[in-house]
């Protein structure tokens, strides 16, 4: 008799804490979106951080928020964006698909000024000079951006370049944040025509470097008749802003709205350092 009271008073404050907490996860509950979880099913789970969130689920989040929109994932297909969209009341805008593509050609072609022997990474080895290329602007080849790819999409080759595999980028823009001297930009996946140099140095001052690097001979201008692509000679013209699809102090830049990939400017390329993709 004397344990049976305490038995039941354990067993009576038991229920009641039961009970108390039973109520309270209900009324303290964080209600969820019951879209959240079907968002973050359809995304494609590989937490690579291009679209700025926290994973995939942090996505889902923002996306809910209104504080990003489906397109701002680089890995999903077009059709799990508009299911996303469509989940989430709107009209997915349909942009151009972007891919990868590397602004140099230089890679072994181009002598080493120094011996560099630190750390085998781009960053680290642009502290020291700029790199131990003669050519400054150049690719230093040690592969820090086949390191940040999250989608293995790019390799480096033989030549001591690196180079898009095109079938596995998904355009996440972290080679160009990661390379140092910003030689990778996001082009329209349909342009079969680029400019493989980003030396901004007066012609003759690269052509004494780098055997394939842009002379600002001017050839691939005169060639093209939709005026797509321009050099700018500063000693001639002011400087003129890249994206108006100008060219820029000492070297070509091409106009993809008005380039209609016709493979003239790299015919006439004496250094061919402007180059045809194979689609």
């Amino acid at each position: 008799m004397d344990l049976l009271i305490p038995i039941l008073s354990l067993a009576a404050l038991g229920m009641l804490f039961g009970i108390g907490l039973a109520v309270a996860s209900k009324k303290l509950a964080v209600q969820i979106d019951p879209r959240l979880e079907k968002i973050n099913s359809l995304l494609p789970g590989s937490n690579c951080g291009a679209c700025g969130g926290a994973g995939c689920f942090g996505f889902a989040e923002m996306l809910l928020s209104g504080k990003s929109g489906p397109d701002a994932c680089k890995v999903s297909e077009d059709n799990i964006k508009e299911q996303i969209a469509r989940l989430l009341g709107q009209d997915l805008q349909k942009k151009v698909k972007t891919i990868a593509c590397l602004h140099c050609h230089g890679g072994t072609r181009v002598k080493d000024r120094f011996i560099y022997q630190g750390i085998e990474d781009c960053v680290a080895a642009n502290l020291i000079l700029g790199g131990q290329k003669e050519c400054v602007s150049g690719c230093l080849g040690f592969g820090s951006c086949v390191r940040v790819c999250p989608f293995d999409a790019i390799k480096m080759l033989d030549d001591g370049l690196p180079v898009v595999i095109e079938a596995k980028c998904k355009a996440c823009n972290k080679c160009v944040l990661a390379c140092p001297k910003k030689l990778f930009s996001l082009v329209p996946v349909t342009s079969k025509v680029y400019v493989a140099c980003s030396s901004h140095d007066a012609g003759r001052d690269t052509k004494a470097v780098c055997p394939v690097g842009c002379i600002v001979c001017g050839l691939c201008t005169k060639a093209c008749k939709f005026n797509a692509i321009h050099v700018t000679d500063p000693s001639t013209s002011l400087r003129v802003n890249p994206e108006q699809g100008r060219g820029v102090d000492n070297l070509a830049v091409i106009d993809y709205q008005k380039c209609t990939f016709c493979g003239d400017c790299v015919k006439v390329c004496p250094t061919k350092c402007i180059l045809q993709r194979a689609l």
